[in-house]
């Protein structure tokens, strides 16, 4: 549980198709678990692969916005190399880019359809949020459909993510 008063903030982009609603749906449980306040915004850019799709995560001892202020994440994580262009101005000015890690993640992978779940591991690994908490949202996010592929590849970014 949060014991001081800070709130974490993340924005996640992408494109249709790419995971992100999973993703910060993945962030949102595991924050949940681990006793935290959660809150989180979806916004939908065209309602078809291939439009834009952005997720705010905030998360903390009180929370009152879901909303990531220009300048307020605390993490960006992109799944698409041109959506960093677009969100780059929501990361604060020492906040972690996880941008670098898309050619590692995306070479590491073999199904690209795990490029999402693998850079939350990279995410979690920038986190304090124990390793059984992301384990127990993986779990309640994609329920019996590709759990144990999902974990995989989850505890993978998570490694790369600490090296």
């Amino acid at each position: 549980m949060a014991t001081n008063n800070k709130v974490y903030s993340i924005t996640f982009g992408g494109i249709g198709g790419q995971g992100v609603l999973k993703a910060s749906e993945i962030c949102s449980w595991a924050a949940m678990y681990a006793g935290y306040h959660v809150k989180k915004s979806e916004v939908h850019g065209m309602a078809q692969r291939g439009g834009a799709v952005e997720s705010h995560v905030r998360f903390g001892k009180r929370v009152y916005s879901p909303l990531v202020p220009t300048g307020g994440a605390d993490v960006l994580v992109c799944f698409h190399q041109e959506e960093h262009t677009r969100l780059s101005a929501f990361l604060k000015k020492d906040g972690v880019d996880l941008t670098e890690y898309l050619d590692k993640v995306a070479q590491a992978i073999e199904n690209p359809r795990g490029l999402n779940t693998c850079l939350v591991g990279v995410l979690s690994a920038k986190l304090s949020i124990k390793e059984e908490f992301w384990m127990k949202a993986i779990e309640a996010v994609f329920k019996d459909k590709g759990v144990e592929e999902n974990k995989k590849v989850f505890l993978d970014g998570r490694k790369m993510g600490q090296s």
